[in-house]
């Protein structure tokens, strides 16, 4: 429950949750208050992630704070200000019930608060591990943890920076970013495992997953999703290479001046320069089939028009697997019930990229 003309973008359910203050990541309003009450289910304890506690100093602070108790055993944590902080970034209580006070008077500066909230039944995990970087024999010591991020997060409001390759600015919404990045399907939410590491100078932008990230500067920090474990493997990443392209259709292009161009299905891969594949005109359910040679794992699929003089590209499109290339599956995705239909490009310049959650185990793709 919240209350309160202060409060920001929330999402409260029994098991997690993401809580902020009203304008975050921009300036928090002057004389607000929010009381946010988190009841979860008996016989679990709550753990608090700070993701960012950022309010105006003062002495005691008298002008903005925050402030946790816990009615069941009368603990208090806080209050905490940008000169008085929290000791750690996770807090974890012994109790099922936790009050959430953020209120402020006159100020000038402070982007607010940013809290996520997870079970003991769904717990936010952290730990420091060595890794060693590539081409050094120095270990790097990365702050790798985990939340569990509800479902419905896609629609928060609050905004993100990057995308999954270059990680996120860590003001971004954290559960909001892991749909964009294609770790966790919004239908479901899910467990989630991100390294924070140094910040960049530019967060470009990207649409994915039906999700647009702003295009920012610098942060100090930047939040890295991780699929599969905190230490990502490099085959978690790996491009699959396709070994033959097959299509329903072609297009055999005759131009004004009688020059002849094939649209043809091996120009279908993404790395080609010049024109596409294209099929004929007016084709009805046309479809593009992807040979990987032998049986992989495939997490998903970018995809991207055609800028050579024509401005082609596909708005939506639907995915079948094959095991054999004649018994194909149509892709259900998590819930499991209509085959889904992916969003596709907008126009003909930028790539557009879709996860498959759960991943697809197949030989041959359409």
């Amino acid at each position: 429950v919240s209350a309160g003309n202060g409060c920001g973008h929330t999402l409260l359910t029994p098991l997690s949750g993401t809580l902020s203050s009203k304008n975050y990541p921009g300036t928090y309003p002057n004389h607000t208050m929010c009381c946010w009450r988190l009841q979860a289910p008996p016989g679990t304890s709550l753990l608090l992630a700070f993701g960012d506690v950022d309010l105006e100093p003062s002495e005691h602070c008298a002008l903005s704070s925050l402030l946790l108790t816990d009615p069941q055993t009368g603990t208090a944590y806080g209050p905490y200000c940008r000169n008085s902080v929290p000791s750690a970034p996770l807090l974890v209580t012994n109790s099922s019930t936790v009050t959430i006070l953020f209120n402020s008077t006159s100020h000038h500066s402070g982007r607010g608060l940013l809290l996520s909230y997870a079970t003991s039944q769904h717990p936010a995990e952290q730990v420091s591990r060595g890794v060693r970087t590539r081409g050094s024999s120095d270990p790097l010591l990365i702050m790798c943890f985990s939340v569990y991020c509800p479902a419905g997060c896609k629609d928060i409001h609050g905004d993100i920076w990057g995308n999954p390759s270059q990680g996120y600015r860590d003001t971004s919404v954290l559960c909001k970013a892991a749909v964009h990045a294609g770790v966790i399907a919004d239908e479901l939410g899910g467990q989630v495992t991100l390294s924070r590491e140094k910040g960049i100078t530019l967060y470009e932008s990207a649409f994915a997953n039906g999700l647009r990230s702003k295009r920012g500067s610098l942060s100090e920090k930047r939040l890295i999703f991780h699929k599969v474990c905190c230490l990502l493997s490099p085959a978690c990443d790996d491009v699959l290479e396709v070994v033959t392209f097959n299509a329903s259709s072609w297009w055999h292009e005759v131009g004004m001046l009688g020059q002849d161009r094939d649209w043809v299905a091996e120009r279908a891969a993404l790395s080609t320069t010049g024109h596409s594949w294209a099929a004929e005109p007016d084709a009805k359910a046309a479809w593009l089939e992807l040979d990987l040679g032998i049986r992989r794992n495939i997490t998903g699929i970018i995809t991207k028009g055609s800028s050579e003089q024509h401005n082609y590209y596909v708005t939506s499109y639907q995915v079948s697997s094959s095991r054999d290339g004649k018994n194909w599956r149509p892709y259900r995705g998590s819930s499991g019930q209509k085959e889904k239909v992916f969003e596709g490009n907008a126009d003909s310049q930028e790539e557009v990229s879709n996860a498959f959650i759960p991943p697809i185990v197949a030989r041959y793709i359409r």
